[in-house]
């Protein structure tokens, strides 16, 4: 096999190389090779200096990752060559230098809404009532390429808002090799499920009636019966995930003369009834999601084993500066996603509104205690040893949606400024987004085995006729991790992420400069490519 050294290039830029044979008509192989002058470990949750990441562009996945000064050839990778008989191939090797960038593995939002766009531009129910399903379809597309040039390769949609099961279509457009529109790795929940009278869109001239002229913001159900009905509806229709609102601003009619009670949150659905919604949806290998504010309703959610608690603010109450919650949690397998942004964003929108400052207020000190940086005083408060980042079963999701899609970095901003750690930060926007949103069957030992067996074939013997993989991507695939078997899910960042908390900001937002999700590249240099 005869190879040609390629000539050096400048950061960012590739070259190509050819290890070619002719004895067969499989087309090249595509391989691509890129030096990371830094490399973000998402499990070990630190950088590692100089690391070549070889991945198969026809597969989708990671090959091989070592540091520059030890990469093996790309015949040993491949399992090329040598006694046994191997099929010779054409290789097309291309190499990327982004030895000046820090790449992570592609950076995971687990609470979007592809189907709304900023409430600074049109409030939720104009968009519910008075946009065409087709609009919101159209910009739906338009968000999901946003996502992905920022950096954010898989994202979970926690509920259409009105648009029916637009998003099944969608993730459908969205997936494969050779996808319709550029996007991320797309999971989806169609419809949400709420009680009746406690969603929107609601009509002022018949306040009881759910919905204006037939459209909802969810499906409402009543009873455990019609609960486990709508969750088996659901995943026959094909979503990846169940999202239940658990409590909600259910007394939003009294607006007009109590703003305090129309803006606290209350209890949604009875115990059986939750309990129904969540194991109707275990037993079908499918997981749940609950929007959850209220101390009651998550312990209740706590108790029957959700899979993840979006929001809840008012875990903590400094006026008791009780943190047996957020123990509970931090003991549980359910993921917390805090949603930081989509509270900060409210309150930058309505600065004179007391209760959303309040409910702003109640997030920050929530997630202060939860990670162990809130405020002590050891002589009033019995649990001030309580051991710092106690909670780290945590997702990054911003509620993206409500501020604009693209700006998805808010969420791990907002972490860092209220003092996580920049690595427990893109911690948990890689590794802990796969934690999250992967399906059960990934969970516990079997999921571990299943994980152990794809890395294994990664570094097994390459076999030339199989373009396709073992696998498909959209599912079948890990990510969040750079690792052989992996998705070759990779973000090249310029600037400082181990700084401060603003030069954090700055890389995140600002240095976004390669994206590279399945094995294709989306993005170079900050040029999109597609």
């Amino acid at each position: 096999m005869v190879t040609k050294a390629p000539q050096p290039q400048k950061s960012g830029s590739s070259s190509q190389m050819q290890m070619q044979t002719r004895t067969n008509k499989d087309p090249a192989r595509r391989i691509t090779q890129i030096l990371a002058g830094q490399l973000f470990d998402s499990v070990s949750r630190s950088l590692v200096p100089l690391q070549v990441v070889t991945v198969d562009e026809d597969q989708g996945i990671i090959l091989d990752v070592a540091p520059q000064d030890s990469v093996r050839s790309i015949e040993e990778i491949l399992g090329l060559g040598g006694e046994g008989g191997q099929r010779e191939v054409e290789i097309d090797l291309k190499r990327v230098n982004l030895s000046t960038q820090i790449i992570l593995p592609g950076l995971v939002d687990v609470h979007v809404h592809f189907f709304l766009h900023p409430y600074s531009e049109t409030s939720w129910e104009d968009q519910v009532t008075r946009e065409s399903l087709a609009e919101r379809t159209i910009r739906a597309t338009v968000h999901a390429r946003k996502t992905l040039m920022a950096g954010f390769t898989t994202v979970r949609d926690l509920g259409t808002e009105g648009a029916l099961d637009a998003d099944i279509a969608l993730r459908k457009s969205l997936s494969g090799k050779n996808p319709i529109i550029p996007g991320p790795r797309y999971y989806c929940s169609t419809r949400a499920i709420v009680a009746s009278g406690s969603y929107g869109p609601r009509n002022h001239l018949t306040p009881s009636q759910n919905g204006v002229n037939g459209v909802t913001g969810a499906e409402a159900v009543d009873g455990a019966d019609e609960c486990a009905k709508e969750v088996r509806k659901q995943i026959g229709a094909g979503a990846d995930w169940i999202k239940i609102y658990a409590d909600y601003r259910v007394r939003a009619g009294m607006g007009d003369v109590a703003p305090s009670i129309a803006a606290k949150s209350y209890s949604t659905f009875s115990k059986p009834e939750l309990q129904a919604l969540i194991t109707t949806a275990h037993r079908r290998g499918v997981k749940v999601a609950a929007h959850a504010n209220t101390p009651h309703t998550i312990r209740d959610l706590l108790d029957l084993e959700v899979d993840s608690v979006e929001h809840g603010p008012e875990m903590y109450n400094p006026d008791f500066a009780d943190r047996s919650l957020l123990r509970r949690l931090a003991g549980s397998d359910t993921i917390w996603v805090p949603t930081l942004s989509v509270f900060y964003t409210s309150w930058m929108m309505n600065p004179e509104s007391k209760e959303i400052k309040y409910l702003w207020e109640r997030c920050q000190t929530t997630f202060k205690e939860a990670i162990g940086v809130g405020n002590r005083n050891i002589d009033t408060d019995f649990d001030a040893a309580w051991e710092p980042s106690v909670v780290n079963n945590i997702a990054c999701g911003g509620d993206t949606g409500v501020f604009a899609h693209g700006k998805n970095a808010l969420e791990l901003v907002l972490m860092r400024r209220l003092g996580a750690k920049w690595n427990q930060v893109l911690g948990w926007a890689t590794f802990g987004g796969w934690r999250c949103i992967r399906g059960m069957e990934w969970d516990g030992s079997g999921g571990d085995r299943r994980v152990a067996r794809l890395e294994s074939m990664a570094a097994q013997a390459f076999d030339p006729s199989d373009r396709d993989g073992p696998v498909n991507l959209d599912r079948d695939v890990p990510f969040g991790v750079i690792r052989p078997g992996w998705a070759a899910d990779l973000v090249g960042v310029e600037g400082k992420l181990d700084g401060t908390a603003e030069e954090f900001e700055d890389a995140l937002t600002q240095g976004i400069k390669f994206v590279m999700k399945g094995g294709r590249i989306y993005k170079n240099e900050g040029t999109e490519l597609v």
